[in-house]
């Protein structure tokens, strides 16, 4: 692994065919158990949701950030 890879990671370019696991074994691996359907990065061998609705790789985790929320806003009301 290059110092490259470290510091910037896999951009998962090469990926497999989607998979799809049926029966119990859907619980057998997380990015399966999305939506059923995954890929492997054939770089890093990383799996990830795939859905075959939208025909593309999804996030395997939400991703983390902070988004602040809408304020309401009280006339006359006064912040000690």
């Amino acid at each position: 692994m290059s110092l490259f890879d470290i510091v910037f990671g896999c951009w998962h370019k090469r990926c497999s065919f989607p998979i799809t696991i049926r029966g119990k074994l859907r619980r057998s691996t997380t990015a399966a158990s999305v939506t059923g359907t995954y890929v492997v990065c054939l770089d890093c061998g990383r799996e990830f949701p795939y859905d075959w609705s939208q025909m593309k790789m999804l996030a395997s985790r939400p991703p983390i950030g902070w988004a602040p929320e809408r304020a309401t806003i009280i006339p006359g009301l006064k912040v000690a």
